[in-house]
């Protein structure tokens, strides 16, 4: 699913690397504990989390992450956003919750991951 139209499903906003929005993720997972994203997510998949710290993006940098998206109106710092800049990680961020976002994404035809 591309994130183009990800985005219009969940009423998102991109905060960082606008022009990567036309990367297509194969799956979602939502955590806010790293530890779990470490442990099952792969190559293509959407992380969407409450947490807007450095180390959400380092873990997708380690993943190769193309998106990270922030529910319940969370808006990461200007130095979050930099470092998703610098590493090409599109931050993207709704007004949704995690659980709403799922729904809405599952609904329309994108998966989560198999454990």
């Amino acid at each position: 699913m591309q994130l183009k139209y990800i985005m219009e499903l969940i009423q998102a906003d991109v905060v960082a690397h606008k022009c990567g929005i036309e990367y297509d993720v194969q799956t979602a997972f939502g955590s806010d504990l790293m530890s779990d994203v470490l442990a099952y997510v792969e190559e293509d998949t959407l992380l969407i989390t409450g947490l807007t710290n450095q180390q959400v993006i380092r873990t997708a940098e380690m993943l190769d992450l193309k998106a990270i998206l922030f529910v319940r109106g969370k808006v990461p710092c200007s130095d979050v956003i930099r470092l998703a800049e610098e590493k090409q990680i599109v931050l993207m961020t709704t007004k949704h919750t995690l659980f709403s976002v799922s729904g809405i994404l599952y609904q329309n035809g994108l998966c989560g991951i198999k454990l």
